[in-house]
């Protein structure tokens, strides 16, 4: 049928480097496109042979040549339908990020993305050289423009496809999730579809890829900015979306339209999405953490256990003269809750052990966090051996809150491979065991409603150290992610030496940082990847 095509957006997990699978990945569901949706166009995500973002591997000979033979693979198989898909171009001594348009062995365009995004975690000048132009191509009577990721988000792509001809642009994504980023993405489009007077499809992957989690989400969007078609988010799936050339120029035909997910949800299933994938594509049998009874750890056990099931996840509870009844009665509850497997092993033998061997170099000195910090290398060591000897990663529990201020011990609580809640703020720990609980009761109440504590001295509580988190984590948010001064935060309402002291506890501790396990990004800035602090700095907050 002419002017009329048939999409399939195949919203599709693509890992990185797995040039031969993500190719066996694409020319099934092209199969599945052509014989079991009847579609004009399969369309793939933004550099989906090689996964996004592939980051130095691109410059691996290896990989340039197993690219060629996946693309060369793909233009002579794929017969029934045509197919899009992102890919690393290379030419001469520049990679391009790139997308082709194959249709019976016939190559019908060929485009190079023009903006290459260089801030925050994405860094795409370090690789891909900036394409020139627009490229159009017509598949049944429809010229059709392509855009890819970046190019949405400015007016000058969108719009030099539209002066080329183009009567829709279609646009191929690897948008990693930060909080509101449908929102965004939703607005964003609708500003070029406003601006070009022409529909919008716009595809984005899904899938954890070490810090980042690709949530999908992917939508169509009509030349007058109304949503005909949204893709249930964190799944993958092949989606049809029709479009057909009427007297009013290109409509689209209308299809189903997911419901945007609530905060919490959304955060939720990002972080079991990416502690999924993480230990998935790594080949990890299962994962262990340490359950003391408070609510972060209670928060990771159930992230795990979500997201691989409680056969792989194993909890270790290690008391110490310190560890209140409540936390050893609230974690063993939790673990029968969770239905994982659950071990008591009590460290003091280890911490007389150890103090023991160092009273001599300790003679003469009070008692200090050094001892509160034997307690936390105590368990970081029992955790790794068990690790070590199950093949199971180690999950650490920290979050954004502490990690900012140093508030965890380096070789202790801090020991492990991956860091679920790394990114989330105290305060959104407890809205996460809220949430979690509204699904079914799998955190002790008791444990969201208790005051929060290490228990490493009698009767500690995180506010002997720290401020309230209510009035921490604004701050932290204000100088993390805004890059907000003294003087403005001041302005929000808070004291100058309150902020001053939390401000220089983040510079103090860069150098633990460095040393944190990777973990999901859920903000504007995590820390990781797009967060680039020296460690030795003599920068100064002004009292």
């Amino acid at each position: 049928m002419t002017d009329r095509v048939k999409l399939a957006l195949a919203q599709l997990d693509f890992i990185v480097g797995d040039v031969e699978g993500n190719t066996a990945k694409i020319l099934d569901k092209c199969q599945h496109a052509c014989f079991e949706m009847q579609a004009d166009l399969v369309v793939f995500p933004e550099l989906s042979i090689c996964g996004y973002p592939p980051e130095d591997l691109l410059f691996h000979s290896g990989l340039q040549s197993r690219i060629a033979q996946a693309i060369e693979t793909i233009r002579t198989t794929v017969k029934g339908t045509a197919v899009m898909f992102g890919y690393p171009e290379y030419d001469g001594d520049s990679i391009y990020n790139s997308a082709v348009v194959f249709k019976k062995g016939e190559t019908l365009a060929k485009y190079r993305k023009c903006l290459l995004p260089n801030y925050r975690v994405f860094d795409e000048k370090r690789y891909f050289v900036s394409g020139k132009g627009p490229t159009v191509f017509k598949l049944n009577g429809i010229r059709l423009g392509i855009n890819i990721c970046e190019d949405v988000w400015e007016s000058q792509p969108a719009a030099a496809s539209r002066a080329a001809g183009a009567e829709a642009i279609i646009a191929i994504n690897g948008s990693p999730f930060e909080f509101e980023s449908q929102a965004k993405r939703e607005h964003v489009v609708g500003r070029l579809v406003q601006e070009t007077r022409i529909p919008a499809v716009y595809l984005n992957m899904v899938g954890g890829q070490d810090e980042l989690v690709f949530d999908g989400g992917s939508f169509a969007m009509d030349k007058d900015g109304g949503i005909c078609f949204r893709a249930p988010p964190y799944k993958e799936g092949m989606h049809s979306v029709i479009l057909q050339a009427t007297g009013r120029g290109i409509e689209l035909m209308s299809g189903d339209v997911a419901r945007k997910l609530p905060e919490e949800q959304s955060v939720y299933e990002a972080l079991v999405c990416g502690t999924r994938d993480y230990v998935k594509k790594n080949g990890f049998p299962g994962v262990i953490l340490g359950l003391s009874g408070g609510v972060d750890s209670a928060l990771v056990a159930a992230i795990a256990t979500d997201a691989l099931g409680k056969s792989r996840v194993r909890a270790v509870m290690m008391p110490f003269r310190y560890t209140s009844n409540m936390s050893q009665e609230d974690a063993a509850l939790q673990a029968h809750s969770l239905g994982i497997q659950y071990d008591v092993i009590p460290i003091a033998p280890m911490y007389e052990a150890t103090t023991g061997q160092l009273e001599n170099v300790f003679e003469g000195r009070e008692e200090d966090v050094t001892e509160e910090n034997i307690q936390a290398r105590c368990r970081g060591l029992l955790l790794m051996s068990i690790s070590n000897k199950t093949g199971r990663m180690l999950l650490t529990t920290g979050n954004k809150s502490e990690m900012a201020v140093g508030y965890a011990t380096l070789y202790g609580d801090m020991a492990g491979g991956f860091a679920p809640i790394k990114d989330c703020s105290k305060s959104m720990v407890y809205r996460l065991a809220k949430y979690r609980n509204t699904i079914n009761r799998m955190i002790p109440e008791r444990i969201i409603m208790r005051p929060a504590s290490a228990e490493l001295r009698p009767n500690q509580k995180d506010t002997d150290s720290l401020p309230e988190y209510d009035l921490l984590d604004p701050i932290l948010e204000a100088f993390i992610e805004k890059d907000l001064s003294v003087q403005e935060i001041v302005e929000q309402g808070y004291k100058r030496e309150v902020v001053v002291k939390i401000l220089e506890l983040v510079k103090r501790n860069e150098y633990k940082r460095r040393q944190a396990p990777p973990g999901i990004r859920i903000s504007g800035r995590a820390f990781g990847r797009d967060w680039r602090y020296p460690i030795t700095s003599r920068y100064t907050f002004p009292r």
